[in-house]
């Protein structure tokens, strides 16, 4: 197999190219281009700093929907169990969030990408996908409630009027890529920061009895003990938050290759950024818990986790009444818009990688922006704040065994029992369709935990659903591998490339080659060896290839 090495070129350079493939080809590579939506983020496009890259993932947890969380379990069960329900969430969501962050980072692929060549194979990884994407939608309809609840209280709109306004602000400011999301997530931090830091600082400050009174609360359902069965099922809605993981990661994908010289801020920017997200929801949680005893008196049990609600009741403290209304909206409005076009653009990249998978077709990203939209309006004018915990206890355990049963196979399979292939592989023909090591022990951790969930085994397991998702996962999925023998993570070891796939410092292969099927210049770990022309095919002329005419036949077993 030979090919024409040519010459490095940037983002820019290449997208004014004009393809040259199938309708559906022409139209993924025209738009996939502005961010590589898809697939391998180039060397060329990279041009973020660790910390620009770790500022703009971070700007995306300005969420308001851990105060509401926090909030909920606080008031259920009381101030220590559900302190200590966040805390043991937080520490299974750094564990498991932190080898699927450094894998986005080092090799520069998003979560579903590393989901296919981490036990699930290339269409396996489908059903990952849609948890992924109704993780969007649940969130993006969350925040998108909390917010309609701000413009009720700031403007006087009815609810339904708010969802909509919610929904369709996020439209224009998602149809752009990274480059403008980096851009608004830098600006809007410092402003959500002060907004949200300064009043509670202020009350602790000034009423010193609010802490005690905080410390003391009992909760409606218990004597405020410790209990058990009262932290575990805090802890599972905290779990809900596991995915988020996947979006944190559609940014530290464009993490610059890590060298001698920046290593340390490389590091830094992926811890902080990746797992890292859930030192400050844990801190939002706790301060929601604060936050809803503190207004609990004034505007009663049903209010008090709206986080509207809480941060009118903290700004009242400090600040002329005439000002407390339009900050706390202001504050709600920029924290919806912050993480829903974050909710928005990871939600339409999810649900296009699977539609494009499974058809071969590429109906543009836009349109699944606003599939994603519709699905989150849905549940916002079905009131889903009203039953917001039973919807994110239910859902955790989906999340929950999918990111165990990835996080698992490359701490587990890939680095100890070394039965999954060290570095992570994604393209069509180099995968098996499914891989029973994920898929098995994905749909035995969800399919069971979800079953004591609903107390079909009995009441008294009920509560620990979140926990049953962890273990059977962690457990199934090197099982699943020893018993393989991993001899399904690859349908081939070569791609057909005598170019090495990573450099001597480990970082993906810069090297660029011409696509033959669209005629565009990408780099080396994006593309593989054509079945029927001496030349090379990129991965998404490989997804859109409905009659596999340019996909690598099988590879016979060694002998």
């Amino acid at each position: 197999m030979s090919t024409t090495e040519s010459r490095l070129t940037t983002q820019d350079d290449t997208s004014t190219a004009t393809p040259s493939g199938s309708p559906w080809t022409d139209q993924a590579v025209k738009e996939t281009l502005e961010d590589y939506t898809l697939r391998f983020a180039p060397r060329s496009y990279r041009r973020w700093t660790p910390t620009v890259v770790a500022t703009t993932a971070l700007g995306g947890i300005a969420y308001m929907a851990d105060f509401s969380i926090g909030a909920g379990i606080g008031l259920a069960h009381g101030t220590g169990n559900a302190l200590v329900a966040i805390a043991v969430a937080a520490v299974v969501i750094f564990i498991t969030g932190f080898p699927l962050a450094y894998y986005a980072a080092r090799y520069n692929i998003d979560l579903d990408l590393i989901t296919r060549g981490s036990g699930f194979g290339y269409y396996g990884s489908v059903l990952t996908s849609v948890i992924f994407a109704s993780f969007t939608f649940i969130f993006f309809a969350l925040e998108g409630s909390i917010m309609a609840q701000g413009l009720r209280l700031g403007l006087g709109l009815p609810l339904w009027l708010g969802y909509l306004v919610s929904t369709l602000m996020v439209i224009p400011l998602v149809i752009y890529g990274m480059k403008a999301l980096s851009k608004l997530q830098v600006w809007t931090t410092p402003v959500w920061l002060l907004l949200m830091v300064a009043p509670l600082l202020y009350l602790v400050v000034t009423d010193p009895g609010s802490v005690d009174r905080f410390l003391a609360y009992a909760g409606t359902d218990g004597d405020g003990a410790l209990d058990p069965a009262s932290v575990l099922l805090g802890a599972g809605v905290c779990l809900s938050l596991i995915a988020q993981i996947g979006e944190q990661i559609d940014y530290l994908r464009f993490m610059p290759p890590k060298t001698e010289a920046n290593k340390r801020a490389w590091w830094t920017a992926v811890i902080t950024a990746g797992p890292g997200w859930v030192v400050l929801g844990a801190l939002k949680q706790a301060i929601g818990v604060f936050l809803a005893v503190y207004v609990l008196a004034e505007v009663g049990p049903a209010a008090a986790p709206e986080p509207i609600q809480q941060f009118r009741g903290a700004f009242d403290t400090m600040m002329p009444s005439w000002l407390v209304i339009p900050l706390a909206v202001v504050l709600v409005v920029i924290s919806q818009i912050k993480i829903n076009v974050t909710n928005a653009y990871s939600g339409s990249l999810a649900w296009t990688n699977s539609f494009t998978r499974v058809t071969g077709r590429y109906p543009g990203r836009m349109v699944f922006v606003l599939v994603n939209l519709g699905f989150a309006l849905v549940l916002m004018e079905a009131d889903m704040f009203s039953f917001l915990n039973d919807i994110l206890g239910f859902y955790s355990n989906c999340a929950i065994a999918w990111v165990v049963t990835v996080a698992t196979d490359i701490l587990v399979n890939k680095y100890l029992l070394k039965l999954s292939p060290h570095a992570p592989e994604f393209r069509r023909g180099m995968l098996y369709a499914v891989n029973p090591v994920g898929v098995v022990a994905f749909m035995a951790a969800s399919g069971l935990s979800i079953a004591v969930y609903f107390d079909l085994l009995g009441d008294t397991l009920q509560p620990y659903s979140p926990v049953a998702a962890a273990l059977i996962a962690f457990v199934l999925t090197p099982l699943m591998a020893v018993v393989t023998r991993g001899r399904y993570y690859l349908r081939r070891t070569d791609d057909g490339i005598d170019e090495p796939l990573l450099d001597t410092d480990g970082n993906p292969s810069a090297v660029t080659y011409d696509c033959h099927v669209c005629h565009q210049s990408y780099e080396r770990p994006d593309l593989t060896a054509c079945r029927t022309h001496q030349a090379v095919v990129c991965s998404l002329c490989l997804s859109t290839d409905r009659a596999g005419d340019h996909v690598l036949p099988a590879q016979p077993p060694a002998a």
